[in-house]
C-alpha cells in the first residue's frame, strides 16, 4: 500500500502509476513495497464473518462474566469492533443468549 506525499491518503494503481484517491497526485510504484504484500483473488464464505446485527453470526460464547440487564441471565455471545481511534481500547458487543437483548460495554 503507499500513501501520498501531498494529503497521505492511499493511493491506487493506475497503468503503471499510483494516483491519490484524495487529490489526484502521482507517482512511481513503489516496486520494493508492492513485493512484500500478497493479493488473493478470492474468499470463500467460511473466511467472512457477518457483523451486521441481522447476520447469523452470534460471535463468541463469554465465560460468566456478563449479566443480562433485561433478563438476568448469566452468558452472552459477544462481537468486539474499533468504534474509536486506534488508541483507544475497543467496544465489545453482546447479545443476551436467553433473551436476544443487546448491549456494548466500553473499556
Amino acid at each position: 500500500m503507499q500513501f501520498c506525499d501531498d494529503c497521505g491518503s492511499m493511493m491506487v494503481n493506475q497503468d503503471g502509476s499510483m494516483v491519490c484517491t484524495n487529490c489526484g497526485a502521482s507517482a512511481d510504484r513503489d516496486e520494493e513495497r508492492a513485493a512484500q504484500f500478497v493479493s488473493t483473488e478470492s474468499q470463500t464464505d467460511s473466511e467472512v464473518i457477518e457483523t451486521e446485527e441481522g447476520a447469523d453470526f452470534e460471535g463468541k460464547p463469554t465465560a460468566n462474566d456478563v449479566t443480562c440487564d433485561k433478563c438476568g441471565h448469566g452468558e452472552a455471545w459477544y462481537t468486539i469492533k474499533q468504534t474509536a481511534s486506534a488508541d483507544e481500547p475497543p467496544t465489545r458487543f453482546f447479545k443476551c443468549k436467553e433473551c436476544g437483548y443487546r448491549w456494548r460495554e466500553y473499556n
